[in-house]
């Protein structure tokens, strides 16, 4: 009976003991906070690293998992570090036993009994070390255990290891020391990569070269001695030159990958669309071209797989880390010269008020204060609407505007998902655009050129592998498209490519050039039947470069860019089913023979009053509501006009609507403000007002 009673009293002691520590177990887990704390990964599309970046705390701390090196490697890292790994669960009894024996009969420590899981958790936290630390090591050990798989341990020892310096984790140091990752490590690099962690600061290759190697021989000559590996494979390991320097780590793509990170925020591994090697190849080919540009005056290139908009190579700027070469110009929004004509003529074939045979007057004329000129400073008199966007000439492209509208040219690119930008705060959309009068971004400039290419249908560009495909923008119909394609093919080479080399070219490609004012931009944007290419040319501070134009500057590079790109396997478009095929104006519809200005337009029609701002009137103090009161909207009224009218604030679109007297907008705060309001036949009238609050 009494055996009994001792036998429950345990069994309840055991327990309350078990409950015990699974309680302090699951109040007290393992910290794996600088394990997660990891370098941020940008990829091409194919998993290679492009860049990463310093983990918050400095580091380079690349995640790392069992499959990401070498089986070699593995091998010697059980065997030297843990060789019970597999087996134990977290502390070694087996190696505890055998270093207290090695203490007792040799007076100091000969060999450690720390296994890897207690390494991982001392990486995990660190403390000073102590018999204290070393107990609290264990448990954790075993908490590991308990919770994760050999696999996961050994990948945060794998991550967290270090190596000297800033460099954590095997990935990093096989990065920087041999300029590879892991996964093809020799057995010379491998044992380097075993001794480091040993003592990464006595033996930093970069220092101490002869240290890392005598720590590299010690790993070999021990795995040599129990047999591991072949005596004439460990000597000639140990005659492997050590690396005395460190590399620096991956850098392609750099503004790209800024990029990305930027809108990932919280990954640690980001796979983007970018073809790895042709990104290596068009980065050198942009750092060649650089050469031949203006001292200060760079490169920015993006090119696209038109049918997925899949980002292949972009180039933010040559020259990474020199002056201003941290800015992503191809981001910048900059004046795109003539390179919007395309767009605007696109608009206008899909309105029916203009086709490529269309006859055009190329001579003087104003529109309102606005003269524009042609480049050349001349004017060809009749010609046709293709001649016209072929030659770039700039009288025909203002009045083809005026006819589309500035305000619905502006809303149609801003709802393809560009960014417009324009000269001031107050400007609102204009004829002048059609020259270049705007800033936008070389990526959104190639993005709308794609939307071409793919028939007129404008989808955002894809930069991650996992990027949601988005609904695509009409910006055209299919025919437009068309025109445009057939218009563009024609295009002037550049000097020096019509001879010879242009007349043999592999593929077709469609391309205009532009020239910003003062000659501060020079771009090239064109597209093949697989792929689309923007090129843009300029120094970043937007200084004059006199003589510099993109059809000598950034034509040449496009093309260059496209010899780099893998062989087109689609065939042109099919020409679309409602496209007028008409080689001469005598061909087509009466309507479509000759092209008549917006005014003329206007003038057939019944006659109504152009839009008036009728509230706020021009020169008026609006009074705001006060600092305590709830926000006040301002009813917008215009008198006059067809609708829709569009209204803007500053040059900010704030909505298109069909009544203009149910117009609200809420105030920024106080201060000056230009309000527009344009009606559907592009007429309009602008106040300049005041908000302010009372006092």
């Amino acid at each position: 009976m009494a055996l009994w009673r001792a036998l429950i009293v345990g069994g309840f002691a055991s327990f309350g003991v078990v409950a015990a520590l699974a309680s302090a177990d699951r109040a007290n887990p393992p910290n794996l906070a600088r394990g997660e704390m990891l370098s941020v990964e940008v990829r091409d599309s194919k998993g290679v690293l492009l860049r990463p970046f310093l983990a918050r705390d400095g580091a380079w701390r690349l995640k790392t998992n069992v499959a990401d090196v070498s089986p070699r490697y593995l091998a010697l890292l059980k065997a030297y570090e843990d060789q019970r790994f597999d087996s134990h669960f977290g502390v070694d009894f087996l190696a505890a036993a055998r270093a207290v024996r090695q203490f007792a009969e040799a007076g100091h420590i000969v060999s450690g009994a720390s296994t890897i899981t207690m390494q991982v958790a001392r990486l995990l936290e660190p403390r000073p070390k102590g018999l204290v630390t070393k107990l609290l090591q264990s448990v954790r050990a075993v908490q590991l255990e308990l919770r994760y798989s050999k696999e996961e341990i050994l990948g945060l020892y794998l991550t967290l290891a270090p190596f000297g310096g800033n460099l954590e984790g095997v990935r990093a140091a096989s990065l920087a020391y041999f300029g590879k990752e892991p996964k093809s490590l020799t057995l010379a690099e491998s044992a380097l990569l075993v001794a480091l962690p040993q003592s990464p600061e006595r033996q930093r290759p970069d220092r101490l070269a002869l240290a890392a190697a005598a720590g590299r021989d010690k790993v070999l000559k021990r795995l040599e001695e129990r047999g591991l590996i072949a005596s004439d494979e460990a000597a000639e390991a140990r005659h492997s030159v050590t690396p005395s320097w460190r590399l620096a780590l991956p850098m392609l793509a750099p503004h790209f990958a800024e990029k990305v990170k930027r809108a990932h925020r919280g990954e640690a591994q980001i796979v983007s669309t970018l073809d790895g090697n042709l990104q290596r190849a068009v980065e050198a080919m942009a750092a060649r071209e650089a050469r031949f540009l203006d001292p200060g005056a760079n490169v920015a290139i993006v090119a696209v797989k038109t049918d997925t908009r899949d980002v292949l190579a972009y180039e933010g700027g040559v020259n990474y880390w020199g002056a201003s070469g941290y800015v992503n110009l191809a981001e910048q929004p900059r004046s795109p010269g003539s390179a919007l004509k395309p767009l605007i003529y696109g608009m206008a074939f899909d309105d029916l008020a203009l086709h490529p045979a269309t006859l055009m007057q190329d001579e003087p004329q104003v529109f309102g204060d606005y003269a524009p000129q042609n480049f050349d400073r001349g004017f060809q008199g009749a010609v046709t609407a293709r001649d016209a966007l072929r030659m770039s000439l700039n009288v025909p492209a203002v009045a083809v505007l005026e006819r589309v509208g500035p305000v619905r040219f502006t809303l149609a690119l801003t709802n393809a998902g560009a960014h417009i930008a324009f000269p001031t705060r107050d400007a609102a959309p204009s004829l002048p655009m059609a020259l270049g009068g705007l800033g936008i971004s070389l990526h959104d400039l190639t993005m709308l050129y794609a939307g071409i290419a793919a028939k007129g249908e404008v989808l955002p560009l894809r930069e991650t592998r996992e990027a949601q495909t988005a609904l695509p923008y009409r910006l055209f119909g299919p025919a437009a498209a068309y025109y445009l394609r057939d218009i563009l093919n024609g295009a002037a080479l550049p000097d020096g490519w019509a001879m010879g080399q242009g007349l043999k070219r592999p593929r077709v490609i469609a391309f205009k050039t532009g020239t910003s004012y003062g000659y501060r931009d020079a771009w090239a944007v064109g597209f093949s039947n697989d792929y689309t290419v923007g090129v843009w040319t300029g120094r970043p501070d937007g200084a004059p470069q006199p003589g510099r134009i993109g059809r000598s500057d950034a034509a040449p590079v496009l093309l260059k860019v496209f010899d780099l790109l893998p062989p087109d396997k689609r065939g042109a478009p099919p020409i679309p089913a409602d496209a007028i095929l008409a080689t001469n104006a005598e061909q087509l519809p009466t309507a479509l023979q000759h092209f008549a200005r917006q005014t003329q337009v206007v003038e057939t029609r019944s006659h109504v009053r152009p839009p008036a701002i009728s509230f706020p009137p021009d020169g008026a103090v609006v009074s705001l509501a006060s600092n305590d009161a709830p926000t006040k909207e301002i009813e917008l009224k215009a008198d006059g006009g067809h609708a829709p009218f569009t209204w803007l604030v500053n040059g900010a679109i704030i909505g298109s609507y069909g009544r203009y007297d149910q117009t609200l907008y809420v105030p920024d705060g106080e201060g000056f403000a230009r309000i527009t309001v344009v009606d559907s036949e592009g007429l309009s009238d602008t106040a300049r007002v005041r908000f302010k609050r009372p006092h």
